[in-house]
């Protein structure tokens, strides 16, 4: 495998719009397809998602799917049909396999201020698991300056939450400006600006943006603001 960078510009994505809902999708997702952009490595949803106050989404089904969600500002309160329940927050980490099915709600939890959250998918290693529900609570203190291993189902990571592909693992830092940090080395490596600006090996990346990279090996990114990044470690892809 050659090494490569891709840089995607936020301004690209697809956005689906409703009254209470602005979706940015780093992949084709719903309405919005485009053959030559479904993943990259295992990551098949990379949804930027602000829901109004008092609104969200009703209840619907999911199968056969690892589900992670980071929220970035505001609550977001989840219910499922395996009687889970609880509100996300920043610094929140939750993951929804959905395995043999599972229907579940996400609503803003305030009726005041939006809720912004980043969902991302990845397909288990095996379909028909048992479906699941996983929450942990991730300290500031944790994430300031350096990659925290959210979620992540290769063998040996010491992870917040744990997704059902051994390929796979979700890292998350908050940074101030001028730390420093390198990225994962992995065949695929999915970077995601959440907020901030920064610059990695040279190019200027900011919020929105994504970087789509092979056979990384430790691609350096440094902040020029405060920022908070995304980034996914991948050891196979889609097919493998």
């Amino acid at each position: 495998m050659s090494a490569t960078v891709q840089i995607r510009r936020a301004a690209d994505r697809a956005v689906t719009t409703t009254p209470w809902l602005t979706s940015r999708h780093s992949f084709s997702f719903g309405d919005h397809y485009d053959p030559a952009n479904t993943h990259h490595g295992l990551l098949l949803v990379s949804n930027d998602d602000v829901v109004a106050p008092a609104a969200g989404f009703d209840t619907h089904p999911h199968r056969d799917m690892e589900i992670v969600t980071w929220v970035l500002d505001g609550a977001l309160e989840h219910r499922d049909s395996e009687g889970n329940s609880g509100v996300v927050y920043p610094g929140l980490a939750q993951r929804m396999s959905a395995g043999t099915g599972i229907s579940h709600s996400e609503k803003n939890a305030s009726d005041t201020e939006p809720v912004r959250f980043v969902q991302m998918w990845v397909q288990p290693d095996v379909s028909g698991i048992a479906p699941g529900y996983q929450h942990h609570e991730i300290s500031g203190d944790e994430l300031d300056g350096k990659l925290v291993a959210v979620a992540s189902g290769i063998p040996g990571h010491d992870a917040a939450i744990t997704i059902h592909n051994r390929s796979a693992a979700l890292h998350v830092a908050r940074l101030r400006s001028g730390d420093e940090l390198a990225l994962p080395s992995a065949p695929y490596v999915h970077l995601f600006v959440a907020r901030g600006r920064l610059t990695m090996n040279g190019a200027e990346l900011a919020e929105g943006d994504a970087v789509r990279m092979t056979a990384s090996i430790g691609a350096q990114v440094a902040a020029r603001e405060r920022a908070e990044i995304l980034v996914w470690e991948m050891h196979a892809a889609l097919g493998d």
